[in-house]
């Protein structure tokens, strides 16, 4: 007699996910992912905002993604997405992509003008993610430029955004 496959269901993060979260994070990219640029932007800032999302498997959590308020060039009304964590037992079955564009959604109904990024353009192309033109955005640390993404929430936002990423106060 063989189990019933567990539910997937995904929702926005609360409190008590966060040290499951934490977990996952350290399971999934080690100690030294915290000395990156992105992770910097988040110090300081809270732990999650209404974007943040998990997905589990019954009780199982398979995986979770963060955005964080930021200011480019002082301009706001945009998100930084990061980390997107996926267990790897689950890797390459298409939930992460589920959280992105789930969390993207959610940005765009809420009224974010754009989402910005480090990461691989192939994955992330499929959702709207472009290349940022050199020098136009720069992260307070060091980043391969060539990683630097956008996507616009709102057709035109990205003529709008130039200059230094800062945590939004």
């Amino acid at each position: 007699m063989s189990l019933p496959a567990p539910e997937f269901s995904s929702r926005a993060v609360t409190a008590a996910d966060l040290p499951e979260i934490e977990a996952l994070h350290d399971r999934v990219f080690g100690p030294g992912a915290l000395s990156r640029t992105a992770y910097r932007l988040r110090e300081g800032r809270p732990p999650s905002t209404r974007y943040c999302r998990v997905l589990h498997a019954g009780p199982v959590l398979v995986s979770s993604i963060r955005f964080t308020a930021i200011t480019i060039g002082g301009e706001g009304r945009a998100l930084m997405l990061g980390p997107l964590a996926v267990a790897p037992e689950f890797a390459n079955q298409g939930y992460g992509r589920r959280l992105v564009g789930e969390g993207l959604e959610v940005a765009r109904s809420a009224g974010e003008r754009a989402v910005l990024l480090v990461g691989d353009q192939p994955y992330y192309a499929r959702f709207g993610f472009a290349g940022v033109p050199y020098g136009h955005i720069t992260m307070p640390g060091p980043v391969d430029p060539a990683r630097l993404l956008l996507a616009e929430l709102v057709s035109g936002a990205s003529a709008t955004y130039r200059g230094r990423v800062a945590a939004a106060a």
